[in-house]
């Protein structure tokens, strides 16, 4: 052990420990989870105190040799990220302090040993910075990146391979369902043009929110007022910071609003919530559809990744949807803390910050290794059962819908009552019932004319 010191005095510290005496005294004080910070956002921490020491070199609050002893500190430490070193539980001070001042100390002592030179966590890897405004900034920069290279790639990589399956099934027809009962047919491509647009209405509502998320808060530092803080600070860490990580993050136009809500947080948590509530659907129309093998629907043939039961040989599970479903479960369980989270800013600051970077991380995650898991090991290998679709589809007694502006829907009805309990087809009913030839409900009871039925006048 080796002895650091603070404002409250002087504390012991692992020899091997790169943090110091806030973090030490941190970790005394929070263990409720034993679940750190995650790995992108303490990137995202590092990534601000690099561009932070290149804009206070440019605005001489600290030397160039500091700033680029911070600089190469932070990237070293960015490749050696682990508990060990950024150990601070997620459940500690509401502001993110502790992690703000780990990582402070992290970068600190590295600088310092590898440059020769007495660098400062508070006076120099924090100049110009405050938790408040880094914390917050942190989450963004976090999510922005989790987005743009995790989650609106996996989302495409689903939609492809829906895509590629409805397009290879789009003469496939089938009967639909509502109430999950029988409805007018559909073809395959048709149903899962439903699922391809949800995913894709989500990936415009995610690059819609995307600018919010850039508007950054850095440079307000305690509340919002910037003091402490050079003037030119914020345009300088932000322009630093773009260039380091190459995106194009930009100065929030209120610091006040940025430090003290977390408005565009929910906004992401609910768009998330969103994809998740997709997903559960698509998932259960798969389990529904996979059904079986005799006794279900057994309209698709899903991948059989492993055996389904400890009891029963041969049985396989639709696992990786249920999995999917989980991982959405979860998601809609972290939107409702965020959301309580976000409702905890009193006055100039909230206080739930480390919980909602955690959850918004985690959803963003679960999010995409949900689509992928969906898109590579369900849909890209996934057997459509023709014949299943075919049987149940032209004894459909629903099919009689077509007939209404012809016969009438009471007509009809009496049709399709006598058919589903004399288990007749339609047509053969419809030739007793009405005045219409075999060739005209032959056309008018054709289920592919019936899954376009604007196009038979073309």
């Amino acid at each position: 052990m080796r002895v650091e010191k603070d404002s409250f005095g002087e504390i012991s510290v692992p020899d091997d420990a790169l943090y110091g005496a806030q973090t030490a005294r941190a970790l005394s004080n929070f263990g409720m989870s034993g679940e750190v910070m995650p790995a992108r956002f303490i990137q995202a921490c590092l990534a601000i105190k690099a561009a932070a020491a290149a804009a206070n070199a440019e605005c001489d609050v600290i030397s160039q040799d500091t700033a680029s002893a911070i600089q190469a500190a932070c990237q070293s430490a960015r490749e050696h990220i682990n508990a060990r070193q950024f150990p601070i539980d997620v459940f500690q001070t509401g502001s993110g302090t502790s992690t703000n001042m780990n990582v402070n100390e992290v970068v600190a002592r590295l600088a310092s040993t590898n440059s020769n030179l007495e660098i400062n966590a508070n006076d120099d890897v924090n100049a110009s910075q405050s938790s408040n405004d880094t914390i917050p900034a942190a989450i963004q920069i976090s999510c922005v990146l989790d987005l743009e290279e995790d989650l609106l790639p996996a989302i495409t990589a689903l939609k492809n391979s829906l895509t590629v399956q409805g397009d290879a099934h789009r003469s496939v027809v089938k009967t639909g369902r509502t109430h999950l009962m029988d409805a007018m047919p559909l073809t395959l491509q048709q149903e899962f043009s439903a699922w391809t647009e949800a995913l894709d209405s989500c990936q415009r509502r995610i690059n819609q929110c995307l600018a919010r998320l850039k508007a950054l808060p850095l440079g307000g530092t305690a509340i919002g007022t910037g003091i402490n803080a050079p003037k030119g600070f914020a345009e300088s860490v932000c322009q630093h910071l773009n260039r380091q990580i190459g995106n194009d993050f930009c100065p929030h136009n209120n610091a006040f609003y940025g430090i003290s809500t977390q408005d565009v947080s929910v906004e992401v948590s609910g768009i998330l919530k969103g994809l998740a509530t997709s997903l559960i659907k698509i998932s259960n129309d798969l389990r529904w559809m996979n059904s079986g093998p005799l006794a279900g629907l057994g309209e698709v043939i899903l991948p059989a990744l492993q055996p389904g039961s400890s009891i029963m040989p041969g049985k396989v599970n639709p696992v990786i949807p249920e999995a999917v479903l989980m991982a959405s479960y979860q998601v809609i369980g972290h939107d409702t803390a965020i959301t309580l989270g976000a409702q905890s800013g009193n006055f100039q600051l909230n206080v739930s910050l480390p919980l909602i970077a955690r959850n918004l991380l985690d959803s963003i995650g679960l999010m995409s290794r949900s689509c992928e898991h969906l898109a590579h090991k369900v849909i890209d290998d996934l057997v459509v059962n023709e014949s299943a679709l075919a049987e149940p589809l032209h004894r459909n007694p629903i099919l009689v819908t077509a007939l209404n502006p012809v016969i009438g829907y009471l007509k009809a009805a009496d049709i399709a009552k006598t058919a589903y309990t004399e288990k007749r087809p339609i047509i053969e009913v419809a030739l007793e019932k009405t005045d219409l030839s075999r060739s005209e409900l032959n056309a008018l009871l054709d289920p592919a004319r019936l899954t376009h039925p604007h196009d038979q006048h073309d």
